[in-house]
């Protein structure tokens, strides 16, 4: 018997190392490595001109729906890699306006970002989407003198 519990203490202390990694692997929460790919369009919204974009035609109903202007030209696409609580700050207008985005939530089905506007160091916005694939989301953002820029994200989780 006391043979039989030496063979199993030094089986268990060869194969300690092992059993801790793999106690740590089992342990450690999987979403800090997980990531979102989205899809942000900066976007000019005026009653100068009227016309749509070609390349905005995927969200022309929305935006007619949701703002009343005339003329929606894209003036930024962007494909960002988000990870979950590492934010990304978008530059626009010659630095006046950055555009932060931020991954909250991820779970099955859709993603959570904190969105934030800055102009010339004023936050002017700060909200919280929900994207679920293969949705657009369009946030108003800032005044122009002719107009609004409006901010355009979709993702695929």
């Amino acid at each position: 018997m006391a043979l039989r519990r030496r063979g199993i203490l030094h089986l268990m202390k060869k194969n300690i190392p092992l059993i801790i990694l793999t106690l740590i692997l089992i342990l450690l929460p999987s979403t800090p490595f997980a990531q979102v790919q989205t899809r942000l369009r900066v976007i000019r919204a005026s009653n100068v001109g009227a016309g749509v974009d070609p390349v905005l035609r995927d969200v022309h109903s929305q935006l007619g729906s949701l703002f009343n202007f005339t003329s929606y030209r894209l003036l930024r696409d962007e494909s960002l890699s988000l990870s979950l609580n590492q934010p990304v700050s978008i530059s626009a207008r010659e630095g006046r306006i950055t555009i932060e985005i931020n991954l909250v939530r991820l779970q099955k089905g859709f993603s959570e970002l904190r969105i934030r506007v800055v102009r010339e160091e004023k936050e002017i916005l700060n909200t919280q989407v929900r994207l679920s694939p293969g949705r657009t989301v369009l946030i108003g953002g800032p005044k122009l003198r002719e107009g609004v820029i409006i901010y355009a994200l979709s993702a695929r989780v």
